[in-house]
C-alpha cells in the first residue's frame, strides 16, 4: 500500500465517493428546506472528493511505473460456497485521469448550478413545483426566480457524482455496474425534473427505458464473465494473460465467437445503450428537457462518458487475440458502429436549431470517435479524447445554459414570452452582451471542432486519426475526418448565429451577462480546453514535438499489459486534420454569417434538410416498430387476456371458491355452532334476569330486610357450626 500525507492513500480512495452520498442524504432528511444550506452542503461535499481525487491523482503521478504498482484496496463482501466475493478499489493510470477530470467537472458544475437556479432572488408568484421558473415581480421590475425544487436538485446531483465515482474507483465489474445503474436512476430524476412538463417526462421515461435495454446485455455478459472465471476483478481477468487467452481460445455458444468475443459484445451493447451510440442514440437529445446543469454531467462528467470508460477498462478483454493483426470480433463491431455513429450524428447536427440540440448530437458523434478508436485499438487515443472532450464539452454545456439564461433575461424585460431562448436563430450579437461566456463558449467551440494547435481537441482527434491511417483503417479515417469536416461547419454556425452579427430579436438587444457563479467555472473549463492537450503532444510533431514530453501516452499506456507504442509522424493525417477543422469553421461562418432567421441550409438541401431535422425520423421509427405495437400487445394481450381473462379469471374464481366455502362455513359450523352457543348463552342470561328482577322492587324497606335476613342467616350458620 503507498503511503502519502501520513495516511494510506487506499483508504483515501474509499472516502472518495462517500462525501456525494452523505450529502445526498443530508439534504434530503435534513436541510431541504434551506436553500442556502443545501448548496452549501452539496458544493462542500463535492470540494472535499475534489480534494480526495487530485491528493489521489498526484500520489500517483509520483509512483515510478505506476501501471505496475497501483493503488489497490479489498473486502469481503458476500459470503459464498468457499469463501467471499470480495470487493475494493482500485486506481491505476486508467482511473487516475478519469478520476481527475470527473473531480473537476463536476465541482465546476455544482458551483455553477447555483447561478443557474437563480438563488438569491424573491420567488415567483408562478414558480411550482415540476415547472421550470418563470420570473416574479419585485417592484415593477421583472427578475429571475428560485427554482422551486431548488434543494431536491442538489441532492440529486450529489447522487448523481457519487455513482460515477463508485464506477470509477471499483476494482471489479459488479460494484462498476452498481455506480453505473445509480446513474440510470438519476439520470431518470433529474432529466424529468421539471416533472410538469410532458415532454420532461417522456423524455425521462425514454433514457430509463433506452438504457435499460443496454444494461440487460451488459448483466448478461457480467453473468457469463463470472461462470467463465468465476471472479468479477479486472486485476485478475484482465491483467492475467492466462486468463484471457483461454477465453480467447474457448468457442462461445455462437459459431465464430470465441468467449472473449462474445461477452465482450455484450458488455459493449450496455455502453451502446449508456454512450448514446446508434441505434440506441434516440435517448440523449430528449435528454436536454433537464436543467443545463444536469446536461452538462450527462455528457460529460457521468453517463455518457462512463460507458466510454467501461469499454476501456474492459479493453484487455474485447482485444484478447487481437495480437495487433485482425481485428476481434468485439473490435470490428465496436469499430463499425463508432465511425458510423460519428458522422450519422453529425449530419443530423447540423440541421438542429436548439442551442443544447446541437451539442447532443455533438456528444454522440465524439463519442463514437472514441468507441472507433477503440474499435481499431486505438487506446490511448481513445481516453486521451475522453479526458479533453470532458472538459471542452462541460464547458459548451455550461455555456449554453448561459446563453440561454442571458436570453431569459431579455425575455424578462421585454415581456416577449413566445421567443424560444434556446433556438439559435433567436439570438445573434451576444458576443458584446455577454463577453465571458462568448470567450469561452469560442474556446469550447474550437476545441470541439480540432483548431490547431491551439485547443486540446486538436491533438486528442489528431491521435485517432493519425493511428487509423498508420494501421491502414482507411475507411475509419475517412469517415472519422468526414465527421470532423462537420463537426467544424456546426459548431462554427453555432457561434456565429448565436454570437455574431446583429441580434434577431428584442430578446436578444436585451440579453445581459450572468452572475459569477456561472462565469467562473466557464473560465476555468476553458483553460483546460486549452492546456489538457499539452500533456499529449507527440513528441515527434513537427516544431514542437519534444518541447514536453507525451506524459499522456506514457502514463495512460501503462495500464494494459503490453504497453501500446506511438504511432510514427506522419504528415496526411496532420494535414487532414488542420484541413477539416480550418475548411469547416471558415464554411460555417461564411454560410450563417448573415442568416436570418431561417436556415440558409433549408433552401439549399431541401428535402435532405427536413431529413436531418427530423433527425432521420428513427424517433417515429420507432415509434411504429417499437412502442406502438408493444402498446397494442399489451392492450390486446396483458389487459384483454393476461389481465382480462386469465388474471381476472382466475381471481374471480377464487372468490366464487371462496364465497361457495363461506357459505359451507356458515350453514354446517357458524350458524349452528357458533350462533348457537351464543343464542344458549343469551338466552339462559335472560332466563336468570327475569328471575333476579323480582328482587329489584326499589323499595328500600325490602333492601334492609333482605340484607337483615342475609346477615341472619350468616350469623345463624355461624352458631350451627360452633354448637357442631
Amino acid at each position: 500500500m503507498i503511503e502519502t500525507f501520513g495516511m494510506p492513500t487506499a483508504s483515501l480512495v474509499w472516502l472518495v465517493p462517500l462525501p456525494p452520498l452523505l450529502a445526498f442524504f443530508l439534504i434530503l432528511l435534513f436541510t431541504r428546506r434551506n436553500n442556502a444550506l443545501s448548496h452549501t452542503v452539496g458544493v462542500v461535499a463535492v470540494a472535499i472528493s475534489w480534494l480526495l481525487g487530485n491528493l489521489v491523482f498526484l500520489t500517483a503521478l509520483g509512483v515510478d511505473h505506476f501501471g505496475e504498482h497501483v493503488i489497490a484496496s479489498t473486502v469481503n463482501w458476500l459470503p459464498l460456497g468457499e469463501g467471499f466475493f470480495s470487493i475494493g478499489v482500485l486506481i491505476d493510470p486508467l482511473s487516475a485521469v478519469t478520476l481527475f477530470f470527473v473531480a473537476w467537472t463536476v465541482l465546476m458544475i455544482f458551483i455553477y448550478s447555483i447561478g443557474y437556479h437563480n438563488f438569491g432572488q424573491p420567488k415567483g408568484d408562478h414558480d411550482h413545483p415540476g415547472l421550470p421558473p418563470h420570473g416574479a415581480k419585485d417592484h415593477g421590475h421583472t427578475v429571475p426566480s428560485i427554482e422551486p425544487m431548488y434543494a431536491r436538485f442538489f441532492a440529486f446531483i450529489a447522487l448523481f457524482a457519487f455513482g460515477m465515482y463508485t464506477l470509477v474507483v471499483s476494482d471489479n465489474l459488479l460494484t462498476l455496474f452498481v455506480g453505473w445503474e445509480i446513474m440510470g436512476l438519476c439520470s431518470y430524476l433529474l432529466i424529468g425534473f421539471w416533472y410538469a412538463k410532458p415532454s420532461a417526462r417522456d423524455a425521462a421515461k425514454k433514457a430509463f427505458m433506452t438504457t435499460r435495454i443496454g444494461d440487460v446485455f451488459m448483466l448478461l455478459g457480467i453473468v457469463a464473465l463470472y461462470s467463465a472465471t468465476g471472479t468479477l476483478n479486472f486485476r485478475e481477468i484482465l491483467y492475467n494473460a492466462a486468463v484471457l487467452e483461454t477465453l480467447a481460445n474457448t468457442p462461445s455458444l455462437i459459431a465464430g465467437l470465441s468467449l472473449a468475443g462474445l461477452i465482450g459484445i455484450l458488455l459493449f451493447i450496455g455502453t451502446v445503450g449508456k454512450s448514446a451510440q446508434w441505434p440506441l442514440h434516440v435517448w440523449l437529445p430528449d435528454a436536454m428537457e433537464g436543467p443545463t446543469p444536469v446536461s452538462a454531467m450527462i455528457h460529460a462528467a457521468t453517463m455518457v462518458s462512463a460507458g466510454v470508460y467501461m469499454v476501456l477498462r474492459m479493453f484487455p478483454l474485447l482485444s484478447a487475440g487481437w495480437h495487433h493483426g485482425e481485428l476481434t470480433a468485439a473490435m470490428t463491431i465496436m469499430a463499425f458502429i463508432g465511425a458510423f455513429t460519428a458522422l450519422f450524428a453529425a449530419t443530423i447536427a447540423v440541421a438542429q436549431r436548439d442551442i443544447k440540440r446541437v451539442l447532443a448530437y455533438s456528444t454522440i458523434s465524439q463519442l463514437g470517435y472514441m468507441i472507433a478508436a477503440l474499435g481499431i485499438g486505438a487506446y490511448v487515443a481513445a481516453a486521451f479524447h475522453l479526458v479533453t472532450h470532458a472538459f471542452f464539452k462541460a464547458l459548451l454545456f455550461l455555456g449554453s445554459g448561459s446563453v440561454i439564461h442571458g436570453v431569459e433575461h431579455g425575455v424578462l424585460h421585454t415581456g416577449d414570452h413566445d421567443t424560444d431562448p434556446q433556438d439559435m436563430f433567436n439570438m445573434g450579437g451576444l458576443k458584446d452582451k455577454m463577453p465571458v461566456t462568448f470567450w469561452t463558449f469560442l474556446i469550447g467551440g474550437l476545441a470541439l471542432s480540432g483548431f490547431p494547435l491551439l485547443t486540446s481537441g486538436f491533438w486528442s482527434k489528431d491521435e485517432i486519426l493519425a493511428d487509423a491511417f498508420a494501421h491502414g483503417h482507411m475507411s475509419v479515417f475517412i469517415v472519422l475526418a468526414l465527421a470532423a469536416l462537420l463537426t467544424a461547419f456546426y459548431t462554427a454556425r453555432q457561434i456565429t448565429l448565436t454570437f455574431l452579427g446583429k441580434p434577431r430579436t428584442k430578446a436578444a438587444e436585451h440579453a445581459s451577462e450572468n452572475v459569477r457563479t456561472m462565469t467562473v467555472p466557464l473560465v476555468i473549463l476553458s483553460v483546460f480546453a486549452i492546456a489538457a492537450g499539452w500533456v499529449g503532444i507527440p513528441e515527434h510533431f513537427p516544431a514542437i514535438g519534444g518541447l514536453l514530453p507525451n506524459w499522456f501516452h506514457h502514463f495512460v499506456g501503462s495500464t494494459l499489459l503490453e504497453h501500446p507504442s506511438a504511432v510514427d509522424f506522419n504528415i496526411v493525417p496532420l494535414l487532414v486534420s488542420v484541413l477539416v477543422a480550418l475548411g469547416g469553421l471558415g464554411l460555417g461562418y461564411l454560410v450563417y454569417r448573415n442568416a436570418g432567421q431561417t436556415d440558409p441550409l433549408r433552401k439549399a438541401l431541401g428535402p435532405i434538410y427536413n431529413l436531418l431535422e427530423n433527425k432521420y425520423y428513427f424517433d417515429e421509427l420507432y415509434e411504429r416498430l417499437f412502442v406502438k405495437p408493444s402498446q397494442a400487445f399489451s392492450e390486446a394481450f396483458s389487459y384483454r387476456f393476461l389481465d382480462g381473462q386469465v388474471i381476472d379469471g382466475l381471481l374471480h374464481r377464487a372468490a366464487r371458491g371462496a364465497m361457495a366455502l363461506g357459505g359451507l362455513f356458515r350453514d354446517k359450523f357458524e350458524i349452528p355452532v357458533i350462533d348457537g352457543v351464543a343464542d344458549k348463552t343469551a338466552d339462559i342470561t335472560q332466563t336468570v334476569g327475569r328471575v333476579l328482577r323480582h328482587i329489584q322492587t326499589g323499595q328500600v324497606q325490602q333492601y334492609l330486610l333482605l340484607v337483615a335476613l342475609v346477615v341472619f342467616g350468616g350469623f345463624f350458620y355461624y352458631l350451627l357450626n360452633i354448637l357442631q
